[in-house]
C-alpha cells in the first residue's frame, strides 16, 4: 500500500518531506565525527601604542551589522540608580517614643533604638510593659512624640540588623495530602529561639531601669492610643 495516497492522478496526499519523515530516512544519516568548532571570543585584547592610549584595549572580533533590523527590538533599560535608605525624620531620635499606626501592634507606644541599613526602625515596647518585642517598622507608619526615654546607658549590639529578623526558609516535610486535610485548622506557633529571648531581656533590662526613673512613664507606654469622634491627628500635638 502506498505511503501517500493520491488525491488526484499525480498529486499525493503527503508532501515529499512528510513521506521522508514517515520512512524515517533521517535516522540512517551518518553523524559527523568532527569535533564542534569552538565559539570565538567576542573581544580580543590588543596592545595600543602611545602614552595616552592606556597600553591595552579590548577590540571586538566581529564587525557591527551594516543594516538595522526591520522591526525595533525592545530591550529593557538598565537602571544605574542604587537604592539608598530613606533619611531619618528629624523628630525620630534614639529614645523617642513612637506610636505605631499599622500592623499587629497598631496603637501601641514603643521606644525607638536605631535605624537599620534598610531604612527601617528598630523599636521595642519594652515587651514586659506592653508586649511589643524587638521588631522593625517603617517610619511612614509611626507618629513621633515629644516623650523620650534616656537610652545613653543602652548599647545596641551590631547583630541587630535586617538579617537578624529574617524568617527561616525551612521547607515543609508534610505531604500535599496532609496539607489539604489540615486546611482550616490553626497552625501550631513556632517556639521563640532562646537566643532571641535572651536578647529581648538584655535590651529591655536597661530600658526598664531608665523608665522607672520617670513617674508614670510605664503607664504611658502601656496605654494604647486611638482617636475619638471629632479628633484629627493633624490637629493634635504629640
Amino acid at each position: 500500500m502506498a505511503r501517500s495516497k493520491e488525491l488526484v492522478p499525480g498529486v499525493g496526499r503527503l508532501s515529499r518531506s512528510q513521506v521522508f519523515a514517515k520512512r524515517a530516512l533521517f535516522k540512517g544519516q551518518k553523524k559527523s565525527t568532527k569535533p564542534a568548532a569552538e565559539t570565538p571570543a567576542e573581544h580580543v585584547e590588543k596592545t595600543i601604542g602611545g602614552d595616552k592610549n592606556g597600553g591595552k584595549r579590548l577590540v571586538p572580533t566581529t564587525k557591527a551589522p551594516r543594516f538595522y533590523p526591520a522591526e525595533d527590538v525592545r530591550h529593557p533599560k538598565k537602571s544605574r540608580k542604587s537604592p539608598n535608605p530613606p533619611s531619618l525624620r528629624s523628630t525620630i531620635t534614639p529614645g523617642a517614643v513612637l506610636i505605631l499606626l499599622a500592623g499587629r501592634y497598631r496603637g501601641k507606644r514603643v521606644v525607638f533604638l536605631k535605624q537599620l541599613p534598610s531604612g527601617l526602625l528598630l523599636v521595642t515596647g519594652p515587651y514586659k510593659i506592653n508586649g511589643v518585642p524587638l521588631r522593625r517598622v517603617n517610619q511612614a507608619y509611626v507618629i513621633a512624640t515629644s516623650t523620650k526615654v534616656d537610652v545613653s546607658g543602652l548599647k545596641i549590639d551590631e547583630k541587630f540588623d535586617d538579617a537578624y529578623f529574617a524568617k527561616p526558609t525551612a521547607k515543609s516535610t508534610n505531604s500535599a495530602e496532609e496539607e489539604f486535610f489540615e486546611d482550616g485548622k490553626p497552625k501550631a506557633k513556632q517556639p521563640i529561639h532562646e537566643s532571641k529571648a535572651g536578647d529581648q531581656k538584655a535590651v529591655d533590662g536597661a530600658l526598664l531601669a531608665s523608665i522607672k526613673q520617670t513617674e508614670n512613664l510605664s503607664k504611658y507606654l502601656k496605654a494604647s492610643w486611638g482617636l475619638s469622634k471629632g479628633q484629627f491627628p493633624h490637629q493634635l500635638v504629640f
